[in-house]
């Protein structure tokens, strides 16, 4: 599982004209999945960004967290995470888990941020033509990958 974390001022995700998902302060996570990930890739990655400290406190260093800060994750899939560039010209994205694999995965991932560790999570549509804006707040961006432990 791979999850690339922008902290974000204000974010937003939009499908057909509407509007699916909306924070402000918080984090904005692409979330690719492969097949051979499993509910302790998804254990792993939700523990680590509802504990990660990559807000600034009143020294202008990171120490806070999401909680601290009161901030909200908007959670899109992003199977092209998974890309595969090593030949030609066109990518291969054949890592990347079958979208009957990757979406009850994505929503798992999506539930146990919200459920056990009390986090707002806003979502695009998966598998949807989405239209991602962001303030990214710093910048900062993180890769987070649950085989490289």
């Amino acid at each position: 599982m791979k999850v690339v974390l922008q902290r974000s001022r204000e974010a937003s995700v939009t499908v057909d004209g509407q509007v699916t998902g909306a924070i402000d302060k918080g984090y904005v996570l692409l979330v690719g999945i492969t097949a051979e990930d499993t509910a302790d890739d998804i254990a792993y990655a939700a523990r680590k960004i509802a504990e990660m400290r990559l807000f600034e406190d009143a020294e202008g260093k990171m120490n806070l967290s999401i909680h601290d800060v009161g901030g909200a994750i908007l959670s899109v899939s992003q199977f092209t995470l998974y890309a595969e560039t090593k030949k030609g010209r066109r990518p291969s994205f054949t890592k990347a888990a079958h979208p009957s694999i990757a979406k009850p995965m994505w929503e798992t991932f999506n539930d146990v941020l919200r459920n056990e560790y009390g986090l707002v999570v806003e979502t695009g549509i998966f598998g949807a033509m989405m239209d991602v804006q962001l303030i990214n707040d710093g910048p900062v961006t993180i890769v987070l990958d649950t085989h490289n432990r």
